[in-house]
């Protein structure tokens, strides 16, 4: 018996909120088929996900965001308030770059549209619980393109070199423990390093961080 709960441990622990049923049966047989993911349960509504589900046992919370009632932008931040270390992705139609900087600033660290491949939507899920940012590419080029238009990228940011380093390696999907290990630091002093770039970039969280590095050319691609 405790060999399988050590074993469902490390399973990545996902739940689905997304009103059509058609799509929760069909991201729930996707990520289950993943012998690295389980799907715990699969909710309607946000406000059935907070009454019925204990949050501080879930790792990645896939989150629509045109939901009845609550939307999945509001939703995030009362997730978030739960258990401030789930990974929140935002899967959803809506492609505008209103609803996805509203939830990029409530707390999702990724925004997917509905029409991704089952490959892309487990790498995105296997992603968010290692600490990376997924972001579907049509998605990602609308984050840039705002960040461009605002006029920002002759602005010198002060980026000292270790800061620099720390935001490529943010870039590249590291967890904060992944950064530690490769820069020789501990995790709460990349942690002070991260939320130095924060400041210095006036963003709010890590895929704020990443969109503008990358748009900025602070990160390399290549």
């Amino acid at each position: 018996m405790t060999d399988e709960n050590t074993a469902y441990q490390k399973l990545i622990r996902v739940i689905i909120i997304e009103d059509n049923p058609y799509m929760r049966e069909g991201w729930s047989t996707i990520l289950d088929f993943n012998s690295n993911i389980s799907v715990r349960n699969t909710y309607g509504s946000c406000e059935e996900a907070l009454e019925l589900e204990n949050f501080m046992h879930v790792d990645v919370v896939l989150l629509d965001i045109g939901l009845p009632g609550m939307d999945g932008t509001e939703g995030v931040k009362e997730l978030l308030e739960i258990n401030p270390k789930l990974a929140v992705v935002m899967a959803t139609v809506f492609e505008d770059s209103k609803h996805i900087f509203e939830a990029l600033r409530n707390g999702a660290i990724g925004y997917l549209i509905k029409k991704v491949s089952p490959a892309e939507l487990v790498n995105a899920v296997i992603a968010a619980h290692r600490g990376g940012s997924p972001m579907s590419p049509t998605i990602a080029r609308k984050v840039i393109s705002s960040f461009n238009s605002r006029g920002n990228r002759s602005k010198n940011y002060n980026l000292s070199e270790r800061e620099s380093e720390i935001l490529q390696l943010l870039g590249e999907g590291n967890s904060y423990a992944a950064i530690a290990k490769i820069i020789y630091l501990s995790v709460d002093g990349v942690g002070y390093h991260i939320r130095n770039i924060y400041r210095k970039l006036q963003v709010n969280n890590k895929s704020e961080a990443v969109a503008k590095g990358i748009s900025e050319g602070l990160i390399d691609l290549e």
